[in-house]
């Protein structure tokens, strides 16, 4: 037994140095592996996450202050300066902790800049109201930049710009200025001058809708600028950064170009603490200028618009026609487009304004309260383009003008073909039998037997197009007529926007489903049909004449030809661009062009076959009337052409609000553009300027030989 026991007891012994020896192994190997787990983090730490740590370390260490670029230029088709920039240096002050250190009063607990921070900032400001006194230009008393008012614009207490911020200590220095500061950069290594621009316009307010106007950056309006700033933001470049007092386009070119024109900016790499406060400036990256643009307008052609417009505004104040004056005619906007390539060589909304009133930043409410209503584009939005007497829109009923595309859809629909008859009563009927609505030509004329669709649209004939083509449509589709006529519309560019790239481009107003809802399909139809039922711009109007020329091809408009860097190298060109296409036969063509040959007192004497067609549109107004709220009908003249009618080169749209027959408002100014255009151009490929005058037989030479000027 004792044998037993003993052998036992050894074994116990054993068990309990092998339980000794399993601790201390497992506490080894689980440090072992705790310092792998240490020393793979490590490793990852410096050689995965440590670049992103250390991007995410400098961000927080270093700021990126903008420096503004130079805008680019905006020019006429022929070079002349549209919207262009002047180059002005401004000195800029960047706070660092030595001129805002702060501490606290023990007993006050209130904090302050130290009396150390104080007498810096003093002695800076000091110093450089003695420098801009002695190098500076001379300037009025008010204007003097005083110890005070440096210190003012040095923002210590960053009440206005955060405090890594540039503030602006003076803007536009002179040469001297420049060249002292320059060569003291070690007396004010806080200082740095910039060159940056100051926006100008040309004084002859040159399609001033059309180019735009700017605006200091923290007044934009966040939702035009949301897409711009958010490509610039993945790009990731702080040259793309905005500053709040920088100037940016806000509408017309300047905005639809922002990026283009605005360049690239500099920047200051600015070391920052903890209080946001700079610790000094480690990198400068310059800005780089912005690209120009070239347009298509041709100013020599655009002036000549606009003075036709203010022109005409006037005669039809002055002058009765079919009895009356039209003294509420106070707006008008033309388009001139070439046929071939979509380019606008003219864009005129009337009145216009000069827009190098936005270039100081702010506007005067006076000032603001007279542009409210005109500062944007009337041919291509209704919204704050201007009012005529009644507080009509520049947008208006077409009239007249949409009998050609009638006609058209008439043929495509097998309504009617190019040999159709029909004799104009004068007027006509549509609706439930006893409940017929009567609708007349234009002065209730009745014109007799047509012998071809062209004659109706040449008469102008508002029974044709109902009786052959608005009623029909209601028979063959009934309420989906509308749709089917809503696609011919879209097809020629009315109901769409044009796609020029202007912003606040409008698709006008269409009325004909509201009338099918409120109506019926068939009255909407009916009145559709003469021109009744759809407001368009008059950008609208030139792309449809252009369409009508190139017989289906509607064509993109183009203001802007080519793009140019500051050297003058091109980066990009525009050219003719088809939108979509609409296939008619040949046969419908010829015969819609044939009719639109309407006889037009303002174009007598033009030396070149066109095809055109005039639109009095009307449009209802109300007002009271011995207390009682009477309706009132008053005309608008609209009008589109292009010419020469075989091998046409430019489309013309003219609209002229509460101006009357198109006839005698919207063609004169037509007519106008027409021959500028011959002028500058050639309608036949020869402009005119070019060809010298034929000598009289009447004119002799001078004493020294040379031809005696005719006065040409």
């Amino acid at each position: 037994m004792k044998s037993i026991f003993k052998s036992n007891s050894l074994s116990d012994d054993q068990k309990t140095n092998q339980s000794l020896s399993l601790r201390i192994n497992v506490f080894f190997f689980s440090t072992f592996i705790i310092f792998c787990i240490i020393i793979v983090r490590l490793a990852i730490l410096q050689f995965v996450e440590g670049p992103t740590l250390k991007d995410e370390e400098t961000s927080r260490d270093t700021k990126s202050v903008p420096l503004a670029s130079i805008r680019g230029t905006i020019y006429a088709q022929a070079g002349e300066k549209l919207a262009y920039s002047t180059s002005v240096q401004t000195l800029y002050f960047t706070l660092t902790r030595e001129y805002s250190e702060t501490s606290t009063d023990k007993k006050t607990k209130k904090t302050a800049r130290t009396p150390e921070a104080v007498a810096k900032a003093g002695l800076l400001a000091a110093g450089l109201a003695a420098d801009f006194a002695t190098y500076g230009a001379k300037v009025p008393k008010e204007e003097v930049l005083t110890k005070d008012k440096v210190l003012l614009a040095m923002d210590l207490d960053s009440k206005v710009y955060s405090g890594f911020m540039l503030r602006p200590i003076k803007r536009g220095l002179t040469n001297k200025e420049v060249a002292y500061f320059m060569e003291h950069k070690g007396k004010y290594p806080n200082l740095t001058i910039s060159e940056e621009d100051e926006r100008h316009y040309d004084k002859d307010t040159v399609a001033s809708q059309t180019v735009g106007y700017i605006k200091p950056f923290k007044n934009a309006d966040m939702d035009i600028y949301r897409n711009i700033l958010a490509a610039m933001k993945n790009e990731g470049d702080p040259g793309l950064a905005y500053r709040a007092d920088e100037f940016v386009g806000y509408d017309g070119l300047e905005l639809q170009y922002q990026r283009e024109l605005r360049g690239r900016n500099g920047y200051l790499m600015v070391g920052v603490n903890a209080q946001n406060i700079a610790e000094g400036i480690e990198e400068v990256v310059p800005p780089v200028k912005g690209n120009d643009l070239w347009t298509t307008i041709n100013k020599n052609i655009q002036l000549k618009t606009e003075q036709a417009i203010l022109d005409q505004l006037e005669w039809v104040h002055r002058n009765p026609v079919q009895g009356k004056v039209h003294p509420d005619a106070k707006t008008g906007y033309a388009v001139a487009m070439e046929v071939d390539t979509g380019n606008i060589v003219a864009m005129a909304s009337m009145e216009d304004y000069d827009t190098n009133l936005w270039t100081k930043g702010t506007l005067p409410t006076s000032v603001w309260n007279e542009l409210m209503l005109n500062y944007q584009n009337g041919t291509i939005t209704p919204i704050s383009s201007g009012r005529s007497g009644h507080n009509f829109e520049s947008t208006v009923f077409l009239g007249s003008v949409i009998k050609p595309l009638t006609v058209l859809i008439g043929l495509n629909e097998g309504f009617i073909t190019t040999n159709s008859t029909y004799t104009d009563k004068g007027s006509t009927t549509f609706g439930r039998a006893g409940h017929e609505t009567t609708v007349r030509n234009a002065g209730g004329h009745a014109y007799g037997y047509f012998s071809s669709p062209a004659k109706a649209i040449e008469k102008s004939s508002n029974v044709f197009m109902i009786d052959m083509i608005g009623k029909k449509l209601y028979e063959k589709y009934h309420e989906k007529g509308v749709k089917v006529w809503d696609k011919y519309m879209r097809d020629f560019g009315l109901g769409e926007f044009p796609d020029s790239g202007l912003p606040g481009e409008h698709k006008g107003i269409i009325n004909y489903f509201k009338e099918a809802e409120a109506g019926s399909a068939q009255s909407a139809l009916v009145f559709a049909s003469f021109g009744q039922q759809g407001r368009y711009t008059a950008l609208q109007l030139a792309q449809y004449a252009s369409t009508l020329a190139n017989q289906g091809a509607r064509i993109k408009p183009q203001l802007v030809s080519k793009i140019t860097d500051s050297a003058g190298k091109t980066v990009k060109t525009f050219g003719r661009e088809v939108l979509n296409e609409v296939k008619f036969d040949k046969s419908y063509w010829r015969e819609v062009i044939k009719g639109m040959n309407t006889d037009v007192k303002a174009f007598e004497g033009f030396p070149y076959d066109f095809a055109r067609k005039t639109g009095t549109s009307q449009q209802e107004y109300y007002r009271k009337v011995n207390g009682v709220n009477t309706k009132f009908t008053v005309d608008n003249g609209v009008f589109i052409a292009f010419a020469p009618r075989e091998n046409p080169k430019l489309a013309v749209a003219v609209v002229i609000p509460e101006g009357g027959f198109g006839s005698n408002s919207a063609a004169p100014v037509a007519r106008k553009i027409f021959d500028a255009y011959d002028w500058e151009y050639g309608l036949e490929g020869t402009p005119k300027k070019s060809i010298p005058p034929k000598e009289d037989a009447a004119d002799k030479t001078t004493g020294d030989g040379e031809a005696a000027e005719d006065g040409h």
